[in-house]
């Protein structure tokens, strides 16, 4: 691993660290909500109704997790759940007005730091940014693959 490599991989392992810490700070919620909470409120801001399987795919849990997560945000007022017209066997899940006014409070609260600490980087650099991270991203996906698969990436 050459120098840069050394450096990117050191920053990722820190920015994994933080987030669990981050995740882990339960008594430093907002409204009461977990990170993990909120990554599913996320996750459903993108529109459309979802089942449990891709919200936990979409906020990286498990589906009992994530189910666990529904009962208790519905029971706040936050998501509200629904059978499928297609497929009665699935149950799809949704953003209240209570839950979109919780994620707009979110990013009121979380989006000043989040420019602030990007705002030294040029346009280009967080593109460049965001093309390692898409690239790591596909990587990581790919490791539970064979192993000649694995190691091919892009």
């Amino acid at each position: 691993m050459n120098t840069a490599e050394q450096q990117l991989a050191d920053a990722f392992r820190a920015v994994n660290v933080a987030m669990r810490r981050m995740r882990g700070r339960e008594t430093h919620r907002h409204a009461g909500l977990s990170y993990a909470q909120y990554g599913v409120l996320f996750a459903l801001d993108q529109g459309c109704a979802l089942s449990a399987r891709s919200l936990g795919e979409a906020a990286s849990l498990s589906p009992a997790s994530v189910t666990q997560m529904l009962d208790s945000l519905e029971a706040g007022g936050l998501v509200a759940r629904t059978r499928s017209l297609e497929d009665k066997r699935v149950v799809l899940t949704e953003l209240t007005a209570q839950g979109k006014a919780a994620i707009e409070e979110m990013r009121e609260r979380m989006e000043p730091g989040w420019r602030a600490a990007l705002s030294d980087f040029s346009d280009e650099q967080l593109r460049g940014a965001a093309a390692v991270l898409e690239r790591l991203a596909e990587y990581f996906n790919r490791i539970d693959e064979p192993a000649s698969d694995a190691v091919r990436v892009g």
